[in-house]
């Protein structure tokens, strides 16, 4: 009978400390390595087989489970945020790190949290750099209006960004400072810059074939754009990992905390532990899509008439999760009220 071996591995930059257990607790071996392929190939080829590993979600962790994945029995990530509630003491350092995660490995406590597939994890990588670029364009957008003002200098809000007003506005504005214009032409070409890249990767993200079918799907569901289609896609993953819609819209961060305790139950403001990427596009979305949906558009009325614009806009993009939700589990076009089967689930 084989037994199997459990690692718990503790990621940084530059170096892995490694922990080798038994079922029982038994320690088999522990130390540190480099981290790199090299040293991983070498360090696994001495390995006693079969081995499990486990390792906590970090910036590095992406590359190492997938190397590791095709000679381990199994390879498991653990949540960031729980591993620190439950492996929280006194003393802390790597090799205690590695050795706490190797006992929840092999106890069966380790509270694992969701790796996507490597094509859907590569894209969503472009989809972050994407956001990226967007978020830098609006900070350089607010950066020239905020000069302009700075100088006193009048300008159409509407228009100052159109490029023949932009440049109309470079060459007639009154008591322009001679400093602000190499300035103001530096934030032009970032932007411009900026922007065709931006272009270019939506581009390549909407007609990848991982993504186009389903993309084209959630696109049927009026108010959805190829923004929050794609967002939706690359952000959630598997869909069938989605027991329910409450759980969905948690993910998204949607809904706030529970706090219960004898007998008594209470719900605290948006919860932080959601996927911030998703919860921004899905309130951006919420914002926009009642201009295009008149049932949204009627849900977002009666919730302002509650008198809370925020909850409306929360309404509104939970409606929104439930109808992506029920187009993705049933791999068809949108229809209206397919929301109610999965309120009934």
């Amino acid at each position: 009978m084989e037994i199997m071996h459990y690692i718990g591995l503790d990621i940084h930059k530059k170096t892995i400390s490694f922990c080798i257990k038994l079922a029982d607790g038994t320690l088999v071996r522990e130390g540190e390595l480099a981290a790199s392929r090299a040293t991983l190939d070498g360090w696994m080829a001495g390995l006693p087989r079969p081995w499990t590993a486990a390792m906590e979600a970090t910036l590095f962790t992406s590359w190492v489970y997938e190397h590791l994945k095709p000679h381990a029995h199994e390879v498991k990530v653990a949540h960031p945020a729980m591993v620190k509630a439950i492996a929280a003491s006194k003393r802390k350092n790597d090799r205690v790190d590695a050795d706490k995660i190797t006992d929840l490995l092999r106890a069966n406590l380790l509270p694992e949290c969701y790796m996507a597939p490597l094509p859907i994890r590569n894209l969503r990588r472009n989809l972050r750099y994407r956001n990226l670029l967007v978020g830098q364009m609006t900070q350089t957008k607010n950066k020239v209006s905020g000069m302009l003002m700075e100088a006193g200098i009048e300008y159409n809000k509407e228009k100052l960004h159109q490029k023949k007003y932009f440049r109309e506005l470079l060459r007639t504005a009154e008591h322009m400072p001679e400093s602000l214009p190499p300035l103001l032409e530096l934030s032009r070409t970032t932007l411009d810059s900026f922007g065709k890249r931006e272009k270019h990767l939506m581009k390549a993200l909407a007609k990848d074939p991982v993504l186009a079918e389903r993309v084209g799907r959630l696109m049927t569901i009026p108010g959805v754009g190829p923004v929050t289609a794609i967002t939706w896609a690359l952000e959630t993953g598997e869909i069938s990992r989605f027991r329910s819609l409450k759980q969905a819209v948690s993910y998204c961060g949607l809904c706030g905390a529970e706090i219960s305790s004898a007998g008594k139950q209470m719900r605290t403001p948006i919860s932080k532990q959601r996927n911030k990427h998703l919860q921004t596009v899905l309130i951006e979305a919420a914002k926009l899509a009642p201009r295009h949906n008149p049932e949204l558009a009627q849900l977002h009325a009666k919730e302002i008439n509650k008198g809370n614009r925020n909850r409306a806009t929360l309404a509104v993009a939970r409606k929104l999760v439930a109808w992506l939700l029920a187009v993705d589990r049933r791999e068809e076009g949108f229809r209206r009220r397919i929301d109610a089967v999965i309120q009934a689930a």
